[in-house]
């Protein structure tokens, strides 16, 4: 199957359950749980808001239970069939995938940004090129006095956890900077020079947060509060900063191959913000027995009009155009 290419109009770690809807008994007057069936899937972090709201929309039909553990942990859970689906930030690997007996199904489900994220109140407007972002992740840039924004030390804040963010993010800076690549490079884990870890998008918020004079790198649904987004400098020399439009500029760069799955590490575009990425969910083509209607319906309701058009005020990017067919036309693919 040849490439498809993207088109776009334009990240708390709790499991959550979304309940069944209670009936009352004909005749009775007395409470009874619906029938709905309960399907459970775990992974990144980087959409869990996200799905949150998603599939609380179809809890009329399917009760889901997500656990946002990272990437890391719901590929492996995934490959060992222990939830009705995963979800990752990084495409399912080749050896991972030929793992799974009962076929891999990778679909698309929503796209994001990946703020360069701070908390200096003294700090205004943060313009940072691609060689400071390195720089400040290797610990060679140690204080604010450097970046000329206010003085005193820098507090890099990382993920401690296996994280398809943190793929995403090395990913680009790799791409930014040979000696990167070559001291540290790109992986859900890598051995950070310096900083403090988080665990999930929450956790590095969290310490952001907490931490004046901190910087790090999360979804950019998490830049609130005292969390401010940098303004990174793009191929193209423009400072852009990590907006739905700027995400979608840069993920219309990418090309998609059979198994749905690409990146664009550094796109290009005066427009296009530098750190962008798509978040996939893996299901199974198979061996899901009566749960198979269900896994459909809550998928087809994650990719529909309804829950896409909720992404942007959630600090997502919607998909469109082709990638949200052929999305569309994977999930058809989840058997019994």
């Amino acid at each position: 199957m040849p490439p498809k290419r993207l088109f776009f109009m334009t990240f708390a770690k709790k499991a959550f359950t979304i309940s069944s809807l209670l009936a009352v008994g004909a005749g009775l007057g007395l409470p009874v749980l619906a029938q709905n069936a309960t399907i459970s899937g775990a992974g990144a972090t980087f959409p869990a808001a996200f799905y949150q709201r998603a599939f609380a929309g179809v809890a009329d039909k399917v009760r889901v239970n997500y656990q946002s553990v990272g990437s890391g942990a719901g590929v492996r859970q995934y490959v060992a069939g222990t939830v009705d689906f995963g979800a990752t930030d990084e495409p399912i690997k080749a050896s991972e995938a030929a793992k799974v007996k009962r076929g891999v199904i990778q679909f698309p489900a929503v796209g994001g940004t990946i703020a360069v994220a701070y908390n200096k109140a003294d700090c205004k407007g943060l313009k940072l090129t691609q060689k400071q972002v390195v720089q400040i992740f290797l610990g060679t840039i140690k204080t604010w006095d450097e970046l000329k924004c206010g003085k005193g030390k820098i507090t890099v804040a990382h993920r401690s956890d296996g994280s398809g963010t943190t793929f995403a993010f090395t990913n680009s800076l790799s791409s930014f900077s040979p000696e990167w690549k070559s001291k540290v490079g790109e992986g859900k884990s890598v051995k950070w020079p310096v900083g403090i870890g988080g665990k999930g998008n929450e956790g590095v918020a969290g310490t952001i947060s907490n931490t004046p004079g901190a910087i790090g790198y999360v979804n950019q649904a998490y830049v609130k509060g005292p969390i401010k987004a940098a303004a990174v400098q793009n191929k193209a020399g423009a400072f852009v900063l990590p907006t739905e439009a700027s995400g979608a500029a840069a993920l219309n760069n990418i090309r998609l191959d059979e198994r749905l799955a690409g990146e664009d590490p550094n796109p290009a575009g005066a427009k296009s913000y530098p750190i962008s990425t798509l978040t996939w969910i893996l299901a199974y083509k198979t061996g899901n027995g009566d749960k198979a209607g269900s896994v459909r319906s809550a998928m087809l309701y994650l990719l529909s009009p309804k829950a896409q058009n909720q992404a942007e005020s959630l600090g997502y990017v919607p998909l469109k155009g082709s990638v949200l067919a052929e999305a569309k036309k994977a999930v058809a693919q989840i058997g019994r």
